[in-house]
């Protein structure tokens, strides 16, 4: 009877923490989509799409899914030089975006959960401030 009471509270608790973190997702795919709407919309227009061979879709992006620190890295420290995405290469330059830790997670969590892209791993202010310039 104590072990079923046991599993049962393990249970619980584990829907809570499971319901709280999708919370803390939702919310923060929200305030990131607000951001993206003011600053990134101009280069990765409204549907993620970019501009193919200038700039990289965020649509679906294999770069953006596999690679989620070198693109915390370019948000948070801007981007220069080459980079392959969805197989085609792109040779632009990206700009620093200016926007504090909590800021730069919570769009990530936008992207990463939009256009197509689905993405339940949060990313979090702690994970971005772990990302030093090179």
């Amino acid at each position: 009877m104590k072990l079923l009471t046991f599993i049962g509270c393990g249970l619980a608790y584990a829907a809570i923490f499971s319901l709280n973190a999708q919370d803390d997702l939702n919310q923060s795919i929200e305030r990131g989509k607000e951001l993206y709407m003011e600053s990134c919309v101009t280069c990765h227009l409204a549907n993620g799409q970019g501009l193919k061979g200038t700039f990289p879709p965020l649509a679906k992006s294999d770069f953006l899914l596999k690679y989620p620190e070198k693109s915390i890295h370019s948000i948070k420290f801007g981007m220069n030089g080459k980079v392959v995405v969805n197989g085609v290469a792109y040779n632009n330059a990206m700009p620093p975006s200016g926007f504090a830790d909590d800021e730069i997670a919570d769009v990530m969590n936008y992207i990463r959960n939009a256009f197509g892209n689905k993405n339940t791993q949060l990313v979090t202010e702690k994970m971005v401030a772990a990302v030093k310039e090179k």
